[in-house]
């Protein structure tokens, strides 16, 4: 991300070059991480739990920043950058190392759940009908099914379940291919956050901000914790990966997708580009509460 803070100083490189960037991932790094991972998913009532931090999380984003941009008579653009940008997790990336370095290969297996048929799933979907939705395109239903269709990683998403359903994975060579295009996402997607990172202290993001990063690192974890932990009196190592995989950062791609649809694209890097560290303080906050 610094990298690509510091490439905006450098006159060689083409002031709109994470316009590309943002391209590479969508086209080719994503929808590789899909084909590699949705293969080996082992189906069972087990994913129902991890799989609720995300399509939970994000529809608890939606009702709250709705609600606010209604109160508070936000733009569309606005409402629906903090809809993305704290509705979606950035599960796998910042997820999968930290979850690993936590809980260990199990934790991991729980990290895959939360990502691939979760934030990935729902960013895919609910997430391109909230990006176009909000935007200035056309938002008729068969405008936002051709771009649910047509978005590379859904589709990429769709054969692997294909592939999940039929029993079947790409042999070993395509496999380590595939596994190589995905790791490109977190350098190349936070280059491309670090192109477009403008932090102004005198900037008008400051409270949206602050806002929308108190609901996806605050908020979101705590609301899981209550329901999970004591409410329906879940624990065990799940639990514990679920809810800390809810106190992730905002999703690198939710950045992406906000910003490739005109929703406020600054907003969109600063809540990546501050997210991102400040999740790290956090995260260990949530991990001492699970493990008092």
């Amino acid at each position: 991300m610094l990298a690509g803070v510091g490439l905006q100083r450098v006159k060689a490189f083409p002031a709109n070059a994470y316009v590309a960037l943002n391209q590479f991932v969508i086209y080719i790094s994503l929808p590789a991480l899909a084909l590699y991972y949705i293969p080996k998913i082992t189906v069972s009532t087990k994913l129902l739990f991890p799989l609720g931090i995300a399509w939970i999380g994000f529809f608890l984003s939606l009702l709250f920043f709705i609600v606010l941009g209604k109160v508070f008579k936000w733009s569309k653009k606005l409402t629906g950058c903090l809809i993305l940008t704290a509705g979606l997790g950035n599960t796998s990336f910042v997820g999968f190392p930290i979850i690993e370095a936590l809980y260990g290969n199990q934790g991991l297996e729980t990290a895959i759940i939360v990502d691939q048929p979760g934030t990935f799933m729902v960013m895919a979907t609910l997430g391109i009908i909230v990006a176009t939705a909000y935007s200035k395109e056309s938002t008729g239903t068969g405008a936002m099914l051709r771009k649910i269709l047509l978005f590379p990683p859904f589709f990429a998403f769709f054969a692997g379940l294909c592939m999940n359903i039929a029993g079947y994975d790409f042999i070993g060579d395509v496999q380590s291919v595939l596994s190589r295009l995905g790791s490109t996402v977190t350098p190349v997607a936070l280059v491309a956050v670090g192109m477009q990172l403008k932090i102004e202290r005198k900037s008008k993001h400051w409270r949206f901000l602050t806002l929308g990063l108190f609901f996806k690192l605050i908020l979101t974890p705590a609301f899981f914790y209550i329901l999970y932990k004591l409410i329906l009196n879940q624990d065990g190592l799940q639990t514990e990966v679920s809810i800390m995989e809810a106190a992730m950062a905002p999703m690198i791609t939710a950045s992406i997708l906000a910003a490739t649809n005109g929703l406020k694209p600054r907003l969109a890097g600063m809540m990546i580009g501050i997210g991102i560290p400040l999740s790290f303080i956090t995260l260990a906050f949530w991990y001492w509460i699970l493990n008092m």
